[in-house]
C-alpha cells in the first residue's frame, strides 16, 4: 500500500486543494490530507476550524483521511508511514519554492519521494490568500471554495467586523 501525505495550512481549503487531493487519491492507495497546525503566517481560522472545513470537503472520499500535525513535514510523513509527499504546482513561481523544499526534504528523508501535481487550469489562479482577500472585501468566492467554506468565510469576516478585530492581514502567497 502506498500512502501519500498532502500537507498544507488550508486557511481555507479551496477547489485547487481539493482537485490535487482527489487526483492524488486516483494514484495512491491512501491520501492523508494533513492540516499544519503552526505555520509561520497569520491565520484566519484556528486549527480546529481548518480541520473541520477540510473534513467537510472529503467526507465522501474513503481513500482520503484528514489529520492535523506540527513540526517537520518529513518527520510526520515517517510517523504515518507515508512514502510520498504530494504538492501542487500552480505556476512557475511555485516551482522554485517547491523544488527547494523537495530537495531539503530529500536530504532529511531520502526514502520519502515528493510528487508534484500540476494544478488544473481552472484552478491555476487560486490560493488561500486570494480566497481570503476576495472574501474579506465581500466578493463572491462560491466558484473557488465549497459552499460550507464560503459560509465559514462569510461568518468569520462578519465576526471580525462585528467584534472590531484588527483588519485581516494577508500573508504572502504560497498556499
Amino acid at each position: 500500500m502506498i500512502r501519500a501525505l498532502f500537507p498544507a495550512s488550508f486557511d481555507p481549503i479551496h477547489n485547487g486543494h481539493i482537485d490535487i487531493a482527489l487526483r492524488a487519491a486516483q494514484i495512491f492507495d491512501q491520501v492523508v490530507v494533513a492540516v499544519y497546525s503552526t505555520p509561520q503566517k497569520n491565520l484566519l481560522f484556528p486549527t480546529e476550524t481548518r480541520v473541520e472545513l477540510v473534513q467537510g470537503a472529503f467526507k465522501a472520499e474513503p481513500k482520503i483521511q484528514v489529520v492535523t500535525y506540527h513540526g517537520l513535514t518529513v518527520e510526520f510523513a515517517r510517523q504515518i508511514d507515508a512514502q510520498v509527499i504530494v504538492r501542487g504546482l500552480r505556476a512557475l513561481s511555485d516551482f522554485e519554492y517547491e523544488f527547494r523544499m523537495a530537495l531539503a526534504n530529500r536530504q532529511l528523508a531520502p526514502r520519502i519521494e515528493t510528487v508534484s501535481l500540476i494544478t488544473s487550469k481552472e484552478h491555476s489562479f487560486l490560493s488561500s490568500t486570494t480566497v481570503r482577500e476576495i472574501a474579506s472585501l465581500g466578493g463572491d468566492v462560491s466558484s473557488m471554495v465549497p459552499a460550507h467554506v464560503k459560509k465559514a468565510l462569510n461568518q468569520r469576516f462578519a465576526d471580525i467586523k462585528k467584534n472590531g478585530e484588527a483588519e485581516f492581514e494577508a500573508s504572502p502567497p504560497r498556499d
